[in-house]
């Protein structure tokens, strides 16, 4: 007998249980490739698109639009000719009747977060995979280890994977002393010193890109390769407008638009996302964190710490991923830098490694190899 292949719904961070089916972008009968956009789904935090992880013949569409799916419940069977419509409809109805939605609680669900204490800094991390040589992903200004969930696990199918909530931000310590790129860098070392990683792929989004590019100006033999994504630090331009406009937001509609202009489909920003990033702005100590940063990397609606001309000195090998609609830095800072490899994403945004994450988790996976 002919496999019979399924597309089921992806597990999108720590929290997602379940998603809304919104729309299929592919009709039964259609050849799907591996990486292709199958269906949109809408979660509580997100929207997304969901890609085929398969090739072959989409036979027979399990889930219809508006249907609530459980993470790992079945969206869609994939199968050649040689199946037969009988084969398929035995199959849909075996997992339906012996189907059970992973458990929010225990092992189903996955690693969850840590914390430890980093130089008078609580720091929360999670970490997927084993082996292979580590991985640090280091999120942007305001942003959280959340920001990698189209991300993380992907990447950690071939080597463990770390993810960090830099001081001020997410559920770390929210002291802030100085306020730069070389204190955040200064946290990103010693946390490899605790977790024992004496050499680490650096991949950072945003401001998090100039803390990875610093942490290898500061100590290169440290850094196996650095990933760069909508990367700041490498000219003085960014959008003022977005900077001042989020630190200063209090409610829903003041932040609403500003989050709009991370994204070039602004209809990924959900209620829930906004909600999300206003609670973390309520918890105490925030505020003025965010404040101490903005007024130091971007002073007067410019970038403080260039490091474009050091960055052109190291040997570490170095890849650059830009989406060519970014409102906040844009893609043409890529241009130029010696010895990199850049990648521009057509029609993506600002958060390029939520926008198409298929593509640019494929982009990183092969630059790792």
């Amino acid at each position: 007998m002919s496999a019979i292949l399924k597309l089921t719904m992806p597990k999108w961070g720590l929290s997602m249980t379940e998603g809304t089916l919104v729309r299929w972008l592919v009709e039964e009968g259609a050849h799907l490739e591996a990486g292709m956009e199958v269906c949109d789904v809408e979660t509580e935090k997100i929207a997304n698109a969901i890609e085929s992880n398969v090739s072959g013949t989409l036979r027979r569409k399990a889930a219809q639009e508006g249907d609530v799916v459980s993470v790992s419940g079945l969206l869609g069977v994939v199968a050649d000719a040689t199946v037969s419509d009988s084969e398929i409809e035995a199959y849909i109805k075996d997992f339906q009747a012996t189907f059970v939605p992973p458990s929010p609680e225990g092992e189903s669900s996955g690693p969850a977060p840590e914390k430890i204490e980093l130089a008078g800094h609580a720091v929360r991390y999670l970490k997927r995979g084993e082996g292979g040589t580590p991985v640090v992903l280091i999120h942007g200004f305001g942003g959280d280890l959340n920001t990698w969930l189209f991300n993380h696990e992907p990447l950690s199918g071939k080597r463990e994977v770390y993810a960090l909530d830099l001081p001020g931000h997410g559920e770390s310590s929210k002291r802030i002393e100085r306020g730069d790129v070389s204190e955040f860098a200064e946290v990103v070392a010693a946390f490899m010193d605790a977790m024992q990683i004496s050499r680490a792929h650096l991949v950072g989004h945003s401001l998090g890109s100039a803390v990875a590019a610093a942490t290898a100006i500061s100590d290169p033999k440290r850094v196996a390769s650095l990933t760069l994504i909508a990367s700041a630090g490498l000219g003085e331009g960014i959008n003022a407008d977005y900077i001042e406009g989020f630190v200063a937001a209090t409610t829903r509609n003041e932040l609403k638009p500003h989050l709009r202009q991370l994204f070039a489909d602004e209809d990924l920003v959900t209620r829930q996302l906004i909600d999300d990033v206003l609670k973390y702005k309520r918890l105490d100590g925030v505020q003025e964190a965010l404040r101490k940063v903005a007024d130091t990397v971007f002073p007067a609606g410019k970038q403080s710490a260039l490091l474009r001309d050091k960055l052109g000195q190291l040997s570490v090998p170095l890849l650059v991923v830009w989406g060519s609609d970014d409102r906040i830095i844009e893609s043409s800072h890529a241009r130029g830098l010696p010895n990199a490899r850049v990648e521009i994403i057509p029609g993506r945004g600002h958060m390029v490694h939520m926008e198409a994450a298929a593509e640019l988790n494929r982009i990183v996976d092969e630059f790792l190899g």
